[in-house]
């Protein structure tokens, strides 16, 4: 049995939040430069490289790399084997939040209520999903999810004789209302199975894996490289100015559902794919 204390996840939690708006993942980065060698418009290339720039500039000066730093996500995977002390998990992660959002001068985007509107002034809460597993570890994955491309995902209780070309057509259909409001090039995440609730948190969840990473059952990573060619000849392109990268990725998660159901959904993720991990024990 291992004991973490509540006052280290605070600690971890308000470096996570402030890491993940200034400093961009090696692989959204690494993509971006992949993108810009393969993108055929001109335009395409001029935003590909001002996005390179931007992320530049925010690793640099520790500045975030987009004025919406987004609603604090966190799966935590907590091992069974693996006691909080000095207080709750939930409380501890949304104190995290409240110091980074608050001393790296981060933009508050969260609001008491959707009725209301009004701030709650230290963009908590925090949306935190809870995975129980082996071991004595825990781990907090954060993304930082923006609010364009957030509001442009959708999900759909498809019918089972839909098939597979129903599932691919209503994806593109996602991608191509989104437009440029999502901010592309995208990293689209996509849930197919579970039930209404489930499937979109697969879509969520999906989104946490390294851009470029493959998922590792051979059908579903086929599908995945599939998608990711029919949604950039769409040629909505880079921040919706036209070429042939809309997406820089496409993550699919699937699971077992109910012989009448067939759950589809579609989490958009913008240029910014904002995420962090931590292992604490």
């Amino acid at each position: 049995m291992s004991e973490i204390h509540y006052q280290d996840i605070v600690e971890e939690v308000k470096g996570m939040c402030q890491r993940a708006n200034t400093d961009l993942g090696d692989d959204v980065y690494t993509a971006f430069k992949k993108a810009l060698s393969a993108e055929r418009s001109e335009t395409g290339k001029e935003v590909l490289t001002q996005l390179i720039e931007n992320a530049d500039i925010a690793k640099a000066e520790k500045v975030p790399m987009c004025q919406d730093t987004g609603t604090a996500v966190f799966i935590v995977e907590l091992g069974q084997d693996c006691h909080i002390t000095g207080g709750s998990l939930i409380e501890a992660i949304n104190e995290g939040v409240a110091k980074g959002y608050g001393e790296g001068y981060l933009r508050n985007s969260m609001i008491y209520n959707p009725l209301n509107r009004k701030n709650t002034g230290n963009n908590t809460p925090a949306i935190v999903h809870l995975e129980l597993v082996e071991g004595d570890e825990m781990t907090l994955h954060m993304t930082a999810k923006g609010g364009g491309a957030e509001n442009m995902s959708a999900m759909k209780m498809l019918k089972p004789s839909d098939g597979m070309e129903g599932v691919k057509e209503y994806i593109l259909s996602v991608v191509k209302v989104a437009g440029p409001n999502a901010c592309p090039p995208l990293i689209v995440g996509i849930g197919i199975g579970g039930n209404f609730e489930r499937c979109t948190y697969l879509a969520k969840k999906s989104l946490f894996r390294p851009v470029g990473a493959r998922h590792p059952d051979p059908e579903v990573a086929e599908l995945e490289e599939e998608l990711i060619g029919e949604i950039n000849r769409l040629g909505i392109g880079p921040q919706g100015m036209g070429g042939s990268t809309t997406a820089l990725d496409v993550k699919v998660e699937v699971e077992s559902c109910h012989i009448a159901a067939l759950p589809v959904a579609v989490n958009l993720n913008c240029h910014a794919s904002r995420h962090q991990t931590v292992v604490m024990k």
